[in-house]
């Protein structure tokens, strides 16, 4: 009788110190990402949530403690490399290129290996309002629709595991609405994702999982709802001199 394999997390970060120099800004991180899964970072300015995405993508290298994807440790490796692997970050300030038009920056994504044809469709269908703006200069969209044309490029790649930074950040709540609802589309597509957020409302609907990281440490995880009104509690009591 064959025994059944145990599928391992798509991600999880096992006692993970990381920071910057000799600096650590996360102290023994414990997080555990399923394959289809929204997990949601929420935390105040500084807690440490973008350190862990830049360990997450292979910018960081963690001082202490395991990165794995799929069971597999990654620690050291190249940023460039996990993204050929299916890690895909989208990274707060959605680095468009603003001097490209909007077709322009979709054929940039073909460096994928993704046709150009295929790159139009699959963002035109995500996101209807790019379509009108195709031939509109990326510098001059609004900042959702940089956004919108951000998460197109990032989702060229075909990812496995999606990394968000701040999607929310200065932008309308429809609109906030609108890429969270995508956000769980591409969920229900089996893309796992991993957001950090400062505040919280725009992803708790969303998110199958919810954290809040304080000073480097993950102080509190379970279903999203559970969460809400500890987060106020957190963000009061958070020093604005942590380390970003």
């Amino acid at each position: 009788m064959t025994v059944p394999t145990e599928i391992p997390p798509l991600l999880e970060l096992r006692g993970l110190r990381a920071g910057y120099g000799t600096i650590d800004v996360l102290h023994g991180v414990d997080l555990v990402l399923e394959a289809g899964q929204v997990y949601a970072l929420l935390g105040p300015n500084g807690a440490g949530k973008t350190t862990t995405l830049g360990v997450c993508s292979g910018q960081i290298v963690p001082s202490a403690g395991q990165v794995l994807i799929n069971g597999r440790e990654v620690n050291g490796t190249s940023s460039d490399a996990l993204a050929r692997a299916g890690v895909c970050l989208v990274p707060e300030g959605r680095g468009v290129f603003p001097n490209l038009t909007v077709t322009e920056n979709l054929r940039m994504y073909t460096h994928a290996g993704t046709s150009f044809s295929e790159i139009q469709e699959q963002a035109f269908a995500q996101f209807p309002r790019l379509k009108e703006r195709r031939k509109q200069v990326a510098g001059t969209l609004s900042g959702g629709e940089q956004q919108m044309l951000a998460m197109s490029r990032a989702l060229a790649t075909k990812p496995a595991l999606l990394l968000l930074d701040e999607l929310s950040m200065g932008l309308a709540p429809l609109i906030v609405e609108e890429l969270y609802e995508r956000v769980a589309d591409l969920a229900r597509e089996g893309v796992s994702i991993l957001i950090v957020e400062q505040f919280a409302q725009a992803i708790l609907g969303v998110s199958t999982v919810a954290s809040i990281m304080l000073h480097g440490r993950i102080t509190r995880t379970g279903p999203p709802q559970e969460l809400a009104e500890e987060l106020a509690a957190a963000y009061l009591g958070a020093s604005t001199t942590a380390p970003a």
